[in-house]
């Protein structure tokens, strides 16, 4: 009984495996290989492979033209929202490393993932003394200047957070949705916000919303430094100098200045 579980456990992963093999057979260079080429370059049995190329035809995952096949508009449609997400990353890096070498400290650029945030983009400070932002770190919405930013410019994140627990980490974090929504306001009235210690006690962060052409929020934007060396005092510094950086990723995704929020 043991073996059989195991081996019907196993046989999906087997045929996915040989769907990614197919897959594989499929590239810039060789945009539409015919059905012998993917034989020859999977190794499959012929048989086996024309039965799942036939499949993934009849599913959208390959279209057929003649006696070659191309990638199938359903997984084009199912990558869509990767790229996009791509794409903003790449459009604005360079004003990642910019904000970066204009303020000192570490820029970082954040997209949403339901009641979280995480980080897609990171140009660290040169600074000896600092906190690392990872690529793929994910962080609670509600904790931190992004979160606010998130709040006050993405009408989901609100309905998003709604069922999620406002989880204290330090007497900074706001645990109320009175304290989360007074920030929130402060946030979309000046355009960017500034928070300290309220996910690590010796981490601050300010942020902006990155707009995209339709005028929604594609990503925010902000530095993160450790609160030693950037402190209230230095908000009035860096705050516009963050609101700057995020109108000009805006711009380079399409939004008109005279659209962003004064």
């Amino acid at each position: 009984m043991a073996s059989e579980r195991s081996s019907g456990s196993a046989q999906p992963l087997l045929v996915l495996r040989k769907v990614s093999e197919i897959l594989n057979c499929f590239s810039i260079e060789f945009p539409e290989p015919t059905l012998q080429q993917i034989v020859r370059e999977t190794g499959l049995p012929s048989s086996t492979c024309q039965r799942l190329v036939q499949n993934m035809v009849r599913e959208g995952f390959l279209d057929r033209d003649g006696d070659r096949y191309r990638i199938g508009l359903r997984l084009v449609q199912w990558a869509t929202p990767g790229t996009f997400g791509l794409d903003v990353v790449r459009l604005v890096h360079p004003f990642l490393q910019e904000l970066r070498d204009r303020t000192g400290e570490t820029a970082c650029l954040y997209m949403r993932d339901g009641p979280f945030r995480t980080v897609v983009a990171v140009a660290e400070t040169r600074h000896v003394v600092m906190r690392p932002f990872l690529v793929g770190q994910v962080m609670p919405m509600h904790a931190g200047a992004p979160g606010k930013i998130f709040l006050a410019f993405d009408p989901e994140a609100r309905r998003a957070l709604e069922d999620a627990e406002l989880t204290s980490y330090t007497p900074a974090t706001p645990d109320t949705w009175e304290k989360l929504d007074s920030q929130v306001s402060n946030a979309k009235a000046v355009g960017y916000y500034a928070a300290f210690g309220e996910r690590n006690s010796d981490v601050g962060s300010i942020s902006a919303p990155v707009f995209n052409h339709a005028g929604r929020l594609a990503a925010v934007l902000g530095v993160g430094f450790p609160t030693q060396r950037v402190g209230p005092d230095d908000v009035g510094r860096l705050g516009p100098a963050v609101a700057e950086a995020a109108r000009a990723a805006s711009a380079a995704l399409g939004y008109l200045e005279k659209n962003l929020p004064s």
